[in-house]
């Protein structure tokens, strides 16, 4: 069965539409995505396009050699340029100096991060919108389960990871949290959705550049004074393709844990 269709996944999303004069820029790091993204793209328009929502999708390709940057650019031709915007890099630089650029060419007042690879799926999103514009915080995707939920919500959970990547997942959030106290249920996860003001606030101040890149900017928002909204989501593992998070970036997680101490 397809975890996105069981009932405590469907019944995670609500139904909460209204109009919104906002646009909401979705900043996605693709390298080898080419199966993945006309599926994530098509996934968005519909959520966006349903719910009446002005957006906008900036591709960070880092010169995937598999033909992503030729797929993105078929997606602009079919949804449009000012809708599919591609913005590739040289090479494999970073989850997180993708962020970086390509909020250089976001033009909405909210930027969504997300992966690409199918893991988030965006039909949690009106709920990541209906608790930023109430609350004007940023708002955190998280498969951990909060306690209590978002009203009209039920909790998240986790499909189809293998036990070493559960066990890295949790290993991580349970230094963060032990040494840290960040706040937040789910210091690894990077489905978010931020005002740009804040997201280019919280991002001037971060140092980290790979993967442990979004565990840093959650704690420096907390530092900085935001509270952060969580959001009960299904997280599976991805459709298509092979992980990027290496061995590396585990031990840079535990770095930037003790880096903060």
């Amino acid at each position: 069965m397809n975890p996105f269709e069981s009932d405590a996944a469907l019944n995670m999303q609500g139904q909460y539409h209204s109009p919104n004069t906002h646009k909401y820029s979705v900043i996605l790091p693709t390298y080898k995505e080419r199966k993945n993204l006309p599926i994530i793209i098509w996934l968005l328009a519909k959520v966006f396009d349903e719910n009446d929502i002005a957006w906008e999708v900036i591709v960070v390709d880092d010169n995937s050699p598999d033909g992503t940057q030729e797929v993105a650019r078929q997606l602009a031709a079919t949804y449009g340029e000012d809708k599919i915007v591609l913005k590739p890099r040289a090479g494999k630089l970073g989850l997180g100096t993708a962020y970086i650029h390509g909020l250089n060419f976001c033009t909405g007042d909210f930027v969504i991060i997300m992966d690409a690879d199918l893991s988030h799926h965006p039909k949690f999103i009106p709920q990541f919108i209906r608790l930023i514009t109430s609350t004007l915080s940023p708002a955190h995707g998280t498969a951990r389960r909060p306690s209590p939920p978002m009203p009209g919500t039920a909790p998240g959970g986790v499909h189809g990871w293998d036990l070493k990547r559960k066990f890295v997942s949790r290993g991580a959030n349970f230094l963060a949290d032990t040494v840290l106290n960040p706040g937040v249920s789910d210091l690894t996860g990077s489905f978010r959705l931020y005002k740009i003001a804040a997201l280019r606030h919280i991002i001037t101040l971060t140092i980290s550049r790979g993967y442990v890149f979004q565990m840093e900017m959650m704690v420096r928002a907390r530092a900085l004074g935001y509270t952060v909204g969580e959001v009960p989501i299904t997280f599976v593992d991805r459709l298509f393709g092979e992980s990027n998070l290496d061995a590396g970036e585990v031990v840079q997680q535990a770095d930037m844990v003790f880096m903060f101490t």
